[in-house]
C-alpha cells in the first residue's frame, strides 16, 4: 500500500486481486482487514473504499469467516477503549454466577436486513435478561428496519441517555445496574468516515454484518455468552466460525426458517451452538441443531402477529408494557420476546443450576427436562417469565435510565 499526495493510502493492488474470483482466492483475510482499518482513520479515498465494499460483496468475501473475524477485530481495535482493569473489577464483583454461568457479560444481537420488520426482539430481550445476567447490549440506529435498537430506547417514555454509556462511564454504569447499552455511534467514532460511502453503495456491505461481531468490550475477555441472529441460513456457519476465531467459547448463532435474524416464534429456528465439553482442556466446538417454540413449552405465532408498532415510538410503548407485565401471558409479541430471552438464559448456562433462588415470586421448581442440544429450554422460559413477572427486569431498566441521566447531567 502506498500513500498519495492527498494523504490517502492506495489499495489498488488489493482491489485488482479482488476483481476476479480466481485472484480473490489468494487474498488473505488480514489484507482485507488492513485495508478496512484505513477507513477508520480516513486514510483511503472514497472511490477505493466503495470499490472495496463492492468487490467484497460481489466475490462473497464479506461472508467469509476469516474475513469477518479479522475485520471485526480491527473494528474493535479502532473503537473507544474502556479501562479494562476497572471494568473487570466491577463485573466480577457484581456478576451473579449460577449453574454454568460465571457472571460475565452477555449480548443478544442480530445482523438485521431480514425484511420482516418484526418487533425489537433482541433489544427488549437484552433488558429482560438483565434481571439475571450482566448485559452489554451492542446496537445502533436503524439502517434497514422501521426501528433499530437505539431508536427504540430513545423513544421510551422516560428514555435513558444512551450516549452517556461510553468508555469512560461504563464501569460506573455497571455499579448501578446489570444493563448497559453500548451505542455504536459513541463507541466506533471511526465509522463516521464510512457513512457517506455506505449510503452511496447500492448493496448491503460487510459493515451490515460486522456490527454483531464488533462489541467493543469483547476483547476484555468479559463477554461470556451471546446469541447472534443472521438473516440468511447459508451464512450461519460462517458467523459461528467467525465467533470461534474471535475467541468465543459460549454462543449460539440463530436464523429462523423464514430467514429471520431472531429465534422464530412461527416454527423452526436453525442454530449453530458454540460450546465446550466438560473435559479439561477441551476446545469449543460447533453443534448444528434446530429448536422450535414447542421446545420451550410455547405455542407458535405467525410473524404477521409480531410486527409491533409502526415505528420506534409505538414499539417503545410495547416495550414498557412488557416490562410492566401488562400484556397477557399468551400475547404473541410477549411470547416472541420470552422465547429469545429464554434461549439466552439457557445458552448462558444459568439454567444448569439444580436449585433456584431468584427471589420473590420464584417457586424454586427447576425444570430439568432437556431438549435439542441437551439444554434446558423450558427452564429458560420459566426464568424468563420470572424476569418480567417479578418486576426484576423493570428494576434494572429503571436503574439504567436513572444512572445514564445522572451521568449526562454531571
Amino acid at each position: 500500500m502506498e500513500s498519495n499526495n492527498k494523504g490517502k493510502v492506495s489499495i489498488s493492488a488489493l482491489l485488482k486481486r479482488l476483481s476476479t474470483r480466481e485472484s480473490t482466492a489468494s487474498v488473505k483475510a488480514e489484507e482485507v482487514a488492513a485495508a478496512l482499518a484505513l477507513v477508520f482513520n480516513d486514510a483511503v479515498s472514497p472511490v477505493q473504499f466503495a470499490l472495496l465494499l463492492w468487490a467484497l460483496h460481489v466475490q462473497e468475501g464479506d461472508t467469509d469467516a476469516k474475513v469477518l473475524s479479522q475485520c471485526a477485530k480491527v473494528m474493535r481495535e479502532a473503537a473507544a477503549q474502556v479501562d479494562e482493569v476497572e471494568l473487570i473489577e466491577v463485573v466480577r464483583r457484581r456478576g451473579r454466577g449460577e449453574g454454568r454461568y460465571g457472571g460475565g457479560l452477555c449480548d443478544i444481537v442480530g445482523t438485521g436486513g431480514d425484511g420482516h420488520d418484526t418487533f425489537n426482539v433482541s433489544t427488549t430481550s437484552s433488558i429482560i435478561a438483565s434481571a439475571l445476567l450482566m448485559m452489554a447490549k451492542h446496537g445502533n440506529n436503524s439502517s434497514t428496519s422501521l426501528s433499530g435498537s437505539a431508536d427504540l430506547l430513545q423513544h421510551a417514555p422516560k428514555p435513558p441517555v444512551i450516549a452517556a454509556t461510553n468508555h469512560e462511564t461504563l464501569p460506573h454504569i455497571y455499579e448501578m445496574t446489570n444493563y448497559a447499552f453500548l451505542y455504536a455511534r459513541e463507541w466506533h467514532p471511526g465509522m463516521k468516515y464510512a457513512a457517506a460511502v455506505r449510503k452511496e453503495v447500492p448493496v448491503r456491505t460487510i459493515f451490515n454484518l460486522l456490527g454483531p461481531l464488533a462489541n467493543p468490550v469483547h476483547d476484555t475477555g468479559l463477554v461470556e455468552c451471546r446469541i447472534l441472529g443472521v438473516a440468511r441460513k447459508d451464512i450461519g456457519m460462517n458467523f459461528a466460525e467467525a465467533l470461534l476465531l474471535g475467541g468465543a467459547k459460549k454462543a449460539m448463532v440463530v436464523c429462523g426458517d423464514e430467514n429471520l435474524d431472531e429465534i422464530s416464534c412461527a416454527g423452526v429456528t436453525h442454530c449453530w451452538y458454540i460450546h465446550t465439553d466438560d473435559d479439561e482442556g477441551a476446545k469449543p466446538t460447533i453443534t448444528k441443531l434446530k429448536i422450535s417454540p414447542e421446545d420451550f413449552g410455547l405455542p407458535t405465532h405467525s410473524l404477521d402477529d409480531v410486527h409491533g408498532g409502526k415505528g420506534p415510538g409505538e414499539n417503545a410503548e410495547i416495550l414498557m408494557r412488557i416490562l410492566r407485565n401488562e400484556l397477557p401471558r399468551d400475547h404473541p409479541v410477549l411470547c416472541f420476546v420470552l422465547l429469545n430471552v429464554a434461549a439466552l438464559l439457557t445458552v448462558a448456562g444459568i439454567c444448569e443450576a439444580d436449585t433456584s433462588s431468584m427471589g420473590a415470586g420464584d417457586d424454586g421448581q427447576v425444570i430439568k427436562e432437556r431438549g435439542p442440544g441437551g439444554l434446558r429450554w423450558k427452564e429458560g422460559l420459566r426464568r424468563a417469565r420470572w424476569c418480567v413477572e417479578s418486576g426484576a427486569a423493570l428494576k434494572q431498566w429503571e436503574a439504567f435510565v436513572e444512572v445514564t441521566n445522572a451521568v449526562a447531567r454531571s
